[in-house]
């Protein structure tokens, strides 16, 4: 990425997606935590049963479901959360290389980065089922 008038120098630019990385897995890691530790207060001292497999809920098997229920306090979904937030970390660094990009006008760039973001979303969206 040039230097050249108002476009965005590719110094900024990693600067910029370092401290996106930094904060997303900061912010995902104490969602996690969070999560984590209402779940120990709750249900820390439930016996386990290991002889039986039990999936997880279909509200937690789609991100719509999982925001849902961990607005609406469920341990399990704010633990979820904090994950999907770890996954969605790298993509937004994808989706904000794909605008500086844009930025430089550079289309090969633009194009490849857009097919990745296209993935990436898609697999997000739709792998989680």
């Amino acid at each position: 990425m040039s230097d050249r008038g108002s476009r965005v120098s590719d110094d900024t630019v990693e600067q910029f997606i370092g401290r996106l990385l930094q904060i997303g897995v900061l912010f995902a890691a104490m969602v996690t935590l969070v999560g984590g530790a209402i779940l120990l207060v709750q249900h820390g001292r439930s016996p386990t049963d290991y002889a039986t497999f039990r999936g997880e809920p279909a509200f937690l098997r789609s991100l719509a479901g999982i925001v849902t229920a961990a607005l609406s306090g469920d341990s399990r979904a704010i633990v979820q959360l904090g994950l999907v937030l770890l996954i969605a970390t790298p993509i937004a660094r994808v989706a904000f290389t794909l605008v500086a990009f844009a930025l430089q006008r550079d289309r090969v760039y633009v194009g490849v980065t857009a097919i990745v973001l296209a993935l990436l979303l898609f697999g997000l969206f739709f792998g989680i089922a």
